[in-house]
C-alpha cells in the first residue's frame, strides 16, 4: 500500500478530496494531508485529521506532532522540518484540487506556503488535479502553466466536464470524481508489471479513440455512437504493459488515464493530421476510433435558418481512408492494428477482406447490431483476425477484450522479431 501525501488548496471542491481520503482510507493506504490557508474556507483540518488519523499541517513553520511520520509509521527521533519529512516519507504527492493559483505558483516554483515548498521539495511523482472555472481553465496563462508542469515530468490530470460551481455554469473545470483519482494515484504508485508484461516495454503505441463529427454549420453535425471507451481501454491497458500511450481522442468525455498523452481532436481531417504527426515515431497503431466515411462538402460558419424550408439538402464527400494511408507507408517493424464495426451477418467475411485491402496485421471486428456490445456499452465481444487465423472473445469488460488484443500485438511483434533481418536483436 502507498503513502499519499495529499495537498489541498482552496476551492469549492475540496469537499472531494474528504471523499478521495476515506477511499484511499479504505483501500489501505496511508494518508497525510496538508492544507492552504485558503482550503480552511471550504474544509476545516479536523475533518481531514478524522479521516486519516495524522495531523493536518497548514504552516511550513507550524511543528509536525507525527514529526513526518504516516500512520503505521515509527517517527524518527527528532522533530524534522515538515514539509522536507513529510515529501521524504511519501511514495506520491497529490495536489487535489489543485486552484489555477495554485496551478500557477507549482509552474514558477514558488514556495510560498507548505503545500508548494513541499511540492519543490519532493522527488516523489507528483499528481496535480486542477479544478476551477473553465474560462479559467482555458485561459493561456493556465494552459502554459500546465504544459510547463507536464513538460518536467508532473502528471497532470485534464479536469472533468459540467455542472461548475456558479449557478448555471458549466464546462471544463470539474475535478474528476473521488474514485478517478485513487486509481489515477494507484496507477503512479503501482509496482511495475512482471513479464509477460515486459514485452511492450519501450513500444510507442499510438491509439485513436472515439467517433469524429463532421460540421454541417455552426452548431450541427453528423457524428456516430462511438464513446471511445475501446480506445480509452486499450490505452491503458498498453500504458499498464510498460508502453508509451499517446491517445488521438475524437470527442470523448471518459476519465483519463495519468500514464498517457493525450491529443483532442473533433474532425476526420483532424485525427489524420495528429495521427500523421505520430506514426513515424509509432511501434504500433491500435485504430480504434470510428472515423466518419462522409462529410458535407461543405460546412456553412453560421447557423443555418429554416426560412420556411421543408427540406435540407446536404450533400456529402468521402473522408480519407486514414488507416489505409497509413497503412500504405508503414515501415518494416511497425505494427497496425484496424476495428471493424460491421452490422450483422457477413462480418468476419467483410473483416478479412478490409484486413487484405488495408494492408494490416491485424483487425478486430464486432457486430455492433446487438445492443449489449459494442458502441456505448461497457462490454464487448470480438473476433481478432490475423492473416494466420482467428481469437474469438465472447463477452467481457472492454478492459479484458484490451488485454486480448495486445497479447494478439505482442505474438505479432515475436513473429516480427524472429523473421525480419532489420529487427533489433537479429
Amino acid at each position: 500500500m502507498a503513502r499519499i501525501l495529499l495537498g489541498v488548496s482552496g476551492g469549492i471542491a475540496a469537499y472531494k478530496a474528504l471523499e478521495l481520503v476515506r477511499l484511499a482510507t479504505a483501500a489501505g493506504h496511508a494518508v497525510r494531508v496538508v492544507q492552504t490557508p485558503a482550503s480552511l474556507r471550504f474544509v476545516g483540518a479536523a475533518s481531514f485529521a478524522a479521516l486519516t488519523g495524522a495531523p493536518v499541517l497548514t504552516d511550513e513553520f507550524e511543528r509536525d506532532p507525527a514529526r513526518g511520520a504516516f500512520p503505521g509509521q515509527a517517527p524518527p527521533d527528532h522533530d524534522p522540518i515538515s514539509h522536507l519529512e513529510l515529501v521524504a516519507n511519501a511514495d506520491i504527492y497529490v495536489v487535489a484540487p489543485a486552484s489555477a493559483n495554485t496551478v500557477a505558483k507549482l509552474a514558477a516554483g514558488l514556495a510560498d506556503n507548505l503545500l508548494t515548498s513541499a511540492a519543490l521539495a519532493a522527488t516523489c511523482p507528483l499528481l496535480v488535479a486542477p479544478a476551477m472555472n473553465n474560462d479559467m481553465w482555458e485561459n493561456p496563462a493556465t494552459r502554459a502553466n500546465v504544459a510547463l508542469l507536464r513538460s518536467r515530468g508532473v502528471t497532470v490530470l485534464e479536469p472533468a466536464t459540467g455542472r461548475l460551481a456558479s449557478t448555471g455554469e458549466a464546462g471544463a473545470g470539474r475535478l474528476p470524481e473521488p474514485a478517478a483519482l485513487l486509481e489515477g494515484i494507484e496507477a503512479l504508485t503501482r509496482p511495475a508489471p512482471a513479464a509477460p508484461s515486459a514485452d511492450l516495454v519501450g513500444l510507442r503505441v499510438l491509439v485513436t479513440a472515439g467517433g469524429t463529427r463532421e460540421p454541417i454549420d455552426a452548431v450541427r453535425f453528423i457524428a456516430n455512437r462511438s464513446s471511445g471507451r475501446m480506445g480509452f481501454a486499450l490505452a491503458s491497458e498498453a500504458a499498464q504493459l510498460g508502453a508509451a500511450v499517446t491517445v488521438v481522442a475524437a470527442n470523448v468525455a471518459l476519465e483519463r488515464d495519468p500514464r498517457v498523452t493525450y491529443v483532442d481532436v473533433q474532425t476526420a481531417a483532424e485525427l489524420q493530421d495528429a495521427c500523421a504527426a505520430a506514426f513515424a515515431a509509432t511501434d504500433v497503431l491500435l485504430m480504434a476510433a470510428a472515423v466518419a466515411d462522409f462529410r458535407p462538402a461543405r460546412s456553412f460558419d453560421g447557423k443555418l435558418k429554416k426560412a420556411g424550408e421543408e427540406h435540407m439538402r446536404v450533400v456529402l464527400e468521402r473522408t480519407p481512408d486514414i488507416l489505409a494511408g497509413l497503412a500504405a507507408e508503414r515501415g518494416a517493424a511497425q505494427t497496425i492494428v484496424g476495428f471493424a464495426a460491421e452490422h450483422g451477418e457477413g462480418a468476419l467475411t467483410y473483416g478479412r477482406e478490409k484486413l487484405a485491402r488495408k494492408g494490416l496485421d491485424a483487425i478486430v471486428v464486432n457486430d455492433v447490431s446487438r445492443a449489449d456490445i459494442g458502441f456505448e456499452a461497457s462490454d464487448n465481444e470480438v473476433t481478432i483476425l490475423t492473416a494466420s487465423g482467428e481469437t474469438r472473445v465472447a463477452r467481457a469488460s472492454k478492459q479484458d477484450v484490451a488485454r486480448t488484443v495486445l497479447e494478439v500485438v505482442v505474438a505479432l511483434r515475436a513473429q516480427l522479431g524472429a523473421t525480419d533481418p532489420a529487427a533489433p536483436g537479429t
